[in-house]
């Protein structure tokens, strides 16, 4: 989980230049899973550099645009709260990609849809969960079940991908109101430092033989790098950036093919360690065209709503 909500966006008009920028950003996101595999940190330290570096970056982003850190103490807590959750996501999510592979990970990633859809009615009053959303869930809970069953030798991978994607869709729907009332890089860089709070906490739990700190050189701190700037700091200020021009919609659909970015990255870089059978990707390419066709079929529902309303009052 790469992004966080949004507050309301304009319409278009965009340009094409709009469009390979949000490929880019997706596919920078997609990203993320090759150089978690590519670190040789355990996954806890991972996090921890990512979220300091990403801190830094977002104070620096923050002072560039003008904006102030200076908010009310009761936002500032809750912001670091929520980013505990952030922190916990990207500890789950490396997580499942040392425990097997690229693909196994990015396959889980689209059920955060799933749970958000879940989720959602518990934290918003009048919130009802629709029939396509169900359908779509119990297609994806199948895929799943699928994937379980023909790459059991990955479940604790699959089962670690999916916990983070739990935590994903938790802190995208806490997220949602707080991110609409302040600026999007304040909230950014008070999250940020959040989840670097909640994997530092962790870090002494997770010692790798009993060491729990290790300073990045090399080919660690050149990813550590590429981590924090290019795909979290850069790619979240280039998303907020094509935000502006795009619809909702638009970015959505596009979004969602983050997976396949990952997957196909994956396979260039790591070669046959990420082949896998053809259950898998059936499995994944169902969960896949599910997370696409919702919004599509939502947009579709909402337009003959529409028509049906105003041949109503005519």
């Amino acid at each position: 989980m790469s992004g966080t909500s949004s507050p309301p966006l304009a319409t278009p008009p965009h340009t094409a230049r709009d469009w390979v920028q949000l490929h880019l950003v997706v596919l920078a996101w997609g990203f993320t899973a090759v150089l978690g595999k590519l670190l040789t940190l355990p996954p806890v330290e991972v996090v921890v550099w990512r979220t300091a570096l990403a801190t830094l970056g977002l104070v620096v982003v923050t002072r560039y645009m003008g904006a102030t850190l200076r908010i009310p103490s009761v936002v500032v807590v809750k912001l670091l709260g929520i980013g505990l959750l952030i922190g916990t996501h990207w500890m789950l999510f490396f997580l499942s990609v040392r425990l097997s592979n690229v693909s196994v990970c990015m396959a889980a990633m689209p059920t955060t849809m799933l749970w958000c859809t879940l989720l959602e009615p518990l934290f918003e009053k009048g919130r009802r969960i629709s029939k396509l959303e169900l359908g779509m869930g119990a297609l994806m809970v199948a895929a799943v079940w699928l994937i379980f069953r023909v790459e059991f030798t990955h479940w604790a991978g699959f089962a670690a991908g999916l916990a983070a994607a739990f935590a994903g869709a938790v802190f995208a729907v806490m997220n949602k109101v707080l991110v609409s009332r302040q600026h999007y890089a304040v909230v950014s860089c008070y999250e940020m430092a959040g989840a670097f709070v909640a994997s530092s906490i962790a870090l002494p739990f997770f010692a790798d033989g009993g060491t729990w700190f290790h300073w990045p050189t090399g080919q660690d701190l050149i990813c550590l790098l590429v981590l924090s700037q290019v795909c979290t700091v850069g790619a979240y200020a280039a998303y907020m950036d094509v935000l502006r021009r795009m619809s909702v919609f638009n970015i959505n659909v596009t979004y969602n093919l983050e997976p396949v970015y990952g997957i196909v990255l994956a396979a260039l870089v790591f070669g046959d360690t990420e082949q896998m059978s053809s259950g898998f990707y059936l499995g994944a390419g169902i969960i896949l065209a599910a997370v696409i066709a919702l919004p599509i079929l939502q947009r579709a529902r909402r337009r003959r709503r529409a028509g049906f309303g105003e041949m109503a009052g005519m």
